[in-house]
Order: structure tokens, then sequence, then C-alpha cells
């Protein structure tokens, strides 16, 4: 699920986007912002939609087989049990994953060789063929087939890559998200009843993360050049053009952080900033993110700015 470095990731980008866009209509850009978060559940429910299909598609397999005139030992083998898996099964009656299917438009009918070419890779596996001579057929069994399919198949197939390369731009960040979802997923179906099988949640909780990130980003672009005045008065040896705009931007929301956001610990707040540069900026940006911020910091401390509260969100 997304927490909150990964907002943080989708506010830094969006204030990227604004700082090089003529348009300077903050609502353009909130709107901007919600889609790239929503666009991670989009990208789960796709994920989990391939894995729907990729089991069904041994229903195609087996009637390919049944019409051959001399089936062999391994065409008797291969059945259509993983159609009837039990995790995929309780996922099929879930209502949320249904709903969102719908929401998205979820169909992978405009590349059938994708689904294809997992079962292809899927169908010789020890791995598939162990799942067959299985005889449990309870949830904990039986989704392990499909955290096999998902880790194994999926993830390693660059067909797959592609599609989700060209349909979501922030693919190769929302990559290990997307992971930690799935993961979520597997925890959570855990019972023999689809009813009480629940899907990841996008964030811990989603109301509270909707706000911060809303009013990270508005602060910050509100108060965006008495923000920047704080850093240029502590980079006067430094020549402008020669800070990465990443610095200034991350910067900035480090600032607003800090001054709008009394439960958020000072720490905290440092550290998240330090550790997005190494990502996301220039080798050093890191070490001078953080001398600068604790200058910065300093006088803002001094100034009484800083206002935490709680014990401890101080230091």
């Amino acid at each position: 699920m997304l927490n909150r470095r990964h907002l943080r990731e989708k506010v830094m980008q969006t204030l990227y986007a604004y700082s090089l866009s003529e348009d300077k209509q903050v609502k353009n850009f909130e709107k901007a912002l919600f889609k790239s978060v929503d666009e991670v559940n989009e990208m789960y429910i796709w994920t989990l939609n391939l894995l729907d299909e990729a089991a069904e598609y041994v229903v195609l397999d087996a009637e390919s087989r049944a019409a051959k005139f001399l089936p062999t030992e391994k065409d008797k083998m291969l059945t259509t049990k993983l159609n009837t898996n039990t995790f995929i099964e309780s996922l099929r009656q879930n209502r949320q994953y249904v709903e969102l299917v719908k929401k998205y438009k979820v169909s992978w009918e405009f590349d059938p060789e994708i689904v294809r070419s997992i079962f292809v890779r899927l169908k010789d596996s020890e791995a598939y063929l162990d799942y067959l001579a299985e005889t449990d057929r309870s949830i904990q069994v039986e989704k392990d087939i499909i955290k096999y399919i998902f880790k194994k198949i999926i993830l390693k197939t660059s067909e797959v890559e592609q599609v989700f390369e060209e349909k979501f731009i922030n693919w190769p960040v929302d990559k290990e998200v997307l992971q930690a979802m799935i993961a979520k997923t597997f925890k959570n179906f855990s019972s023999e009843n689809p009813t009480h099988n629940k899907l990841a949640d996008l964030t811990p909780n989603w109301e509270e993360d909707k706000e911060f990130i809303e009013e990270l980003l508005k602060t910050t672009i509100r108060y965006g050049e008495e923000y920047q005045a704080l850093i240029a008065e502590k980079t006067k040896n430094w020549e402008s053009d020669r800070i990465a705009l990443m610095d200034t931007l991350l910067m900035r929301m480090a600032i607003s952080e800090l001054i709008n956001f009394p439960s958020i610990p000072v720490k905290v707040t440092i550290n998240e900033y330090i550790e997005l540069s190494k990502n996301f900026s220039t080798a050093k940006s890191n070490t001078f993110i953080n001398g600068i911020l604790d200058k910065i910091l300093a006088d803002l401390t001094k100034q009484g700015r800083i206002r935490k509260t709680g014990r401890g969100l101080q230091d």
C-alpha cells in the first residue's frame, strides 16, 4: 500500500510538473495528484484481473487439447483445476473487485497473447504440475500457485512489463507498491468464506492521507516564494543554476511540512526528504539538502515557527 513516503513522492512529482507548466491553476494539479494516487489502485486491479484471466485461460487450453485426435498422457493430466482455484473463486465473488473492474474498464482482450504467454510459461513448470497433483483445495494451499504466477511469471514477463509501462506512466516507481498490495491481498484472503476476504487498502487511512497530500501540495505552492527566500539565504555561495530543481522542490516541501504539519516529528520530515533526494535527485543531493535544511530549521526554531504537538515531536 501507499505509505507516507510514497505519498510524498506523488506530491513531489506533481510539484515538478507544476513548476515546468505554464498552467498555474492549482486545482488542475490537485486533480492530477489524486489521479496519480488512484492509478496505483487501477494498476492493482489490472494485475488481479490478469491473475483471474490466466486462471480462466485453462478452459480454452483444455478445449484445444480435447479436440486432438490422439491426446497425450500430459494432455490428459492438464485439467481446468486452476479455473476453479479457491483463491480465484473468492476473488471473483468479491464485490469490491467486481465493481472496480467495471470502474476501470479492465479487460485484457486488447492483447489476448498476454494471457496465453503467461499460461505457456506456467504449464510446464514443476510448481504447476505439483499443484495439479495436490488434493487439498483449501485457500491456504490453493493460493500458493497464484503467488507463483504473480512472482515468477507476471513480474518477469517482458510483455506484461511493457503493457504496464505504456499504460501507467509511474510504473517504475509504483511497481514496488503494487507488489506490496498484492502481498497484502494474499495475506487478507485467508478465509474459506469469500465474504470475509478483503482487497488491500490503497493507504492505511485514506481520509487522513488525502488531507495530508492536498495540504502539502497547496502550502508548498502557496508559500513557494517565501520558502525559496529561506533557501536562497542559506545558498548564497551557490549559483542558482547549479542547484537542481528537484533539490529546491524537496527543500520547499520539507519547510512546508516543518511549519504547517504540527503532528509530524521534525526528524521524520528531515529524514524523509533526505531519502527522497537519494532516489530522485543527484548523487550529492542528500548531503546538500541535509545541510541546508539543518540551517533553516535552526532559524525557524529560534523564530518560534516550529510548533509541534505531542511529546518528542520537536526533536
